[in-house]
């Protein structure tokens, strides 16, 4: 059974997938089989394809950035609110989309993910964002 820390070094890695391309690191973060729930529908895709699928995803959108506002990490469970942020590779413009996705946790990998995002467009409204997926931003009070 993962604890908190284990929970925060995998995500932290998912964050290196996404945000420096280090699709090396897909084996240590997504089960064999990741079962996926999201605009392309319900499926189970292995490590490799869902690489591929990161991989021509960064292609079009190669400075993506996944800005997290609140997540919370459960022995296993995990979910986040996000924006998606990119520039349009045609007109430069930039693009986002704000989000919620929740994670099924097996054996320390991320095995199962619901994915719901708002259209294009979508930002969540947050003047501040975390630190890192899984470092909040402290505030102090005055």
């Amino acid at each position: 059974m993962p604890k908190n820390v284990d929970l925060r070094r995998l995500f932290d890695r998912w964050e290196r997938v996404w945000h420096e391309s280090r699709f090396d690191l897909i084996p240590a973060c997504v089960a064999p089989h990741y079962i996926r729930h999201d605009e392309a529908g319900d499926r189970v895709v292995t490590r490799e394809a869902y690489a591929a699928e990161l991989a021509k995803l960064k292609a079009a959108r190669p400075d993506i950035r996944i800005v997290v506002y609140d997540h919370v990490l459960q022995e296993k469970a995990a979910w986040y609110r996000f924006t998606m942020q990119w520039s349009d590779q045609e007109s430069g413009e930039m693009r986002s989309r704000a989000g919620l996705q929740s994670y099924r946790i097996e054996d320390g990998l991320l095995a199962e993910t619901w994915v719901i995002l708002q259209p294009l467009g979508s930002a969540w409204t947050d003047p501040v964002a975390q630190e890192t997926w899984t470092r909040p931003l402290v505030r102090h009070l005055p």
